[in-house]
């Protein structure tokens, strides 16, 4: 109900059903992990997104980041750690200089230096191997590739500890599959440099997959954008990094 709200920008009624939900959840939470229950996680990490999400559409980011900045404080160590990043880089990565990838293990291109990377917009799309939606970004990302050339994408992604049908696999069988499933699917794509770590994930908050980072020349943040993004939207933002 709270996530209806504030997609009708009802974000007075949106911030109140978030604040109901985190009221509830803390006699469930007493004395125990968040993670003990996967339905009481849901709820904790969507009440602290919604209410932040409400606050800032109300004018109020400094009140936000605060409300994310706390609720990291407690659950940082958590599986709702990403989702709360997440939101907390939605208010405040934009101008930000971007922080750098871990790239010690990677497929495709080598991954450039900051030295090469240097005056270059760059386009990070974060990825997994199990995400409907990647795929459906895949051909959007590769037209654009074309279109413009002084462009670096990169394609950050991660292991999750299973494989195909959802079968667990060791860390070498996964990465064989991540490589099978970005050649299958990410023809247009191929080529370009795929670090395989968590901690950028963790870093950039992408507990969203796609999960759509521009970068201007200067090296800051200049779009962030969690989940899907259609062709004219991209293209738009694009343009605004390679004209700068």
């Amino acid at each position: 109900m709270g996530r209806g709200a504030l997609a009708l920008e009802r974000y007075p009624q949106a911030e109140t059903y978030a604040s109901q939900t985190l009221m509830l959840a803390a006699p469930q939470i007493k004395g125990r992990s968040v993670d003990s229950d996967d339905h009481l996680a849901t709820a904790i990490g969507a009440g602290y997104e919604v209410q932040a999400l409400a606050l800032a559409g109300q004018g109020h980011k400094a009140q936000a980041t605060a409300v994310l900045r706390r609720a990291l404080q407690t659950y940082g160590n958590t599986s709702i750690a990403n989702r709360l990043h997440k939101n907390l880089n939605l208010l405040i990565l934009g101008g930000q200089p971007a922080p750098p990838l871990k790239s010690t293990e990677y497929f495709g291109a080598p991954p450039a230096s900051a030295a090469q990377l240097k005056g270059t917009p760059q386009l990070l799309f974060f990825w997994a191997h199990w995400c409907v939606d990647c795929k459906g970004e895949g051909p959007i990302i590769a037209r654009l590739r074309s279109e413009f050339t002084e462009l670096t994408i990169i394609a950050p992604t991660q292991r999750y500890g299973y494989a195909e049908r959802g079968e667990e696999a060791t860390p070498p069988a996964e990465l064989a599959y991540i490589k099978n499933v970005w050649q299958r699917y990410y023809p247009g794509l191929q080529g370009i440099s795929v670090p395989v770590s968590k901690s950028n994930f963790t870093v950039y908050g992408s507990s969203t997959t796609p999960t759509l980072v521009l970068i201007d020349r200067k090296g800051k943040i200049a779009y962030y954008h969690p989940g899907a993004a259609s062709y004219e939207e991209l293209r738009a933002e694009i343009e605004k990094v390679t004209r700068g």
